[in-house]
């Protein structure tokens, strides 16, 4: 969410740094040259280690032990002399780092194998394929006339932050699926909305529902990446991850075949991103909650995420263990 913040806060200062620069080089140059100062965090791994819940998932014991004592003591804390559970932990990867396990990587393709997580996934990159989509059909009818710019640039860009402020205060209250049906439930009736009547209604109602429509599609994604985050196990998170957001791309990409053909075009992909729309609508009532649950680290955890209540009082609280079970069974064979 804070990313989304930032990424927000950047398309609102680029004007004023195309303004400044004067130059299209000089501006991809100034884009290029902050890129670039991300490779510090590859070449310096202190600033930006490892996460260990991955290693420890992956069977990177050694790497995992060093990164979590590096943490310790740079918190003041002694991992070896520290209270029982800490302590505890210390012993576990001692035992399990005595025998030199191999790593053991796993494939996104791995998630064939599965009986719900494939099903998750699938339904949230088809999620984010119809926010990232259907927000150019909200756009069109934002900016009717050719030539004004500035004024729908600021205001998409206000509004992207404005979905990820609601999100941050809605999501921790209300859950993850809610959240997301609601917002499919906006995007699906906004743009039937526009689709059917954007000719008798009034401007400024046409107007409304387009920024209702931008600020919901927006939400949907987002959350859709924050969903896949919860939903996939740590073995196969980034990947996971990384498909759910090239869905919302492909999504955006789609954009320029609204100007194909004319007007009939932008209604052939109306219509379609639409009817998207109200099948994802009926595909999120089959996500899990994942509020309040442990994250999965197996392919075998993920598979236990499974449908729940719609409306429940208090989400289930799974402590899921840190290490996966066959090293519990590997330090239960060992003592």
């Amino acid at each position: 969410m804070g990313a989304g913040l930032f990424s927000g806060v950047g398309t609102l200062l680029l004007p004023g740094l195309a303004l400044l620069a004067q130059d299209w080089r000089l501006l991809q140059g100034l884009s290029a040259l902050a890129t670039g100062l991300l490779l510090l965090f590859w070449g310096y791994p202190a600033l930006f280690p490892e996460s260990p819940c991955w290693l420890l998932a992956t069977g990177q014991l050694a790497r995992a032990r060093k990164i979590l004592w590096h943490l310790s003591e740079a918190s003041g804390v002694d991992p070896e002399n520290g209270p029982e559970e800490e302590s505890s932990l210390a012993t576990e990867l001692d035992i399990l780092s005595a025998g030199s396990p191999q790593p053991q990587h796993h494939c996104i393709l791995e998630l064939r194998h599965t009986h719900v997580t494939w099903r998750n996934g699938l339904i949230l990159g088809f999620s984010s394929l119809v926010g990232g989509g259907i927000r150019a059909s909200f756009l069109r009818r934002l900016s009717p006339h050719e030539g004004v710019f500035y004024g729908p640039y600021f205001l998409v860009a206000a509004l992207e932050m404005a979905a990820t402020i609601f999100l941050l205060l809605t999501v921790d209250r209300w859950g993850r699926r809610l959240i997301l049906l609601l917002g499919t439930l906006v995007v699906g009736l906004a743009s039937l909305l526009l689709l059917a009547g954007a000719q008798y209604l009034p401007g400024w109602t046409v107007l409304s529902l387009s920024v209702l429509g931008l600020v919901a599609s927006q939400a949907v994604s987002t959350l859709s990446s924050l969903f896949a985050a919860e939903i996939f196990p740590t073995v196969t998170r980034g990947a996971g991850l990384g498909l759910v957001l090239g869905a919302g791309f492909l999504g955006q990409a789609a954009a320029p075949l609204a100007n194909m053909h004319g007007r009939r075009g932008f209604f052939l992909q109306h219509v379609v991103f639409a009817s998207f729309a109200i099948l994802a609508l009926l595909c999120v009532l089959l996500l899990p909650e994942s509020r309040g649950r442990g994250l999965p680290h197996s392919l075998q955890d993920a598979d236990r995420l499974r449908r729940s209540p719609l409306l429940r009082g208090h989400p289930c609280q799974d402590h899921l263990p840190l290490l996966p079970p066959s090293h519990c069974r590997t330090q239960t064979q060992l003592v």
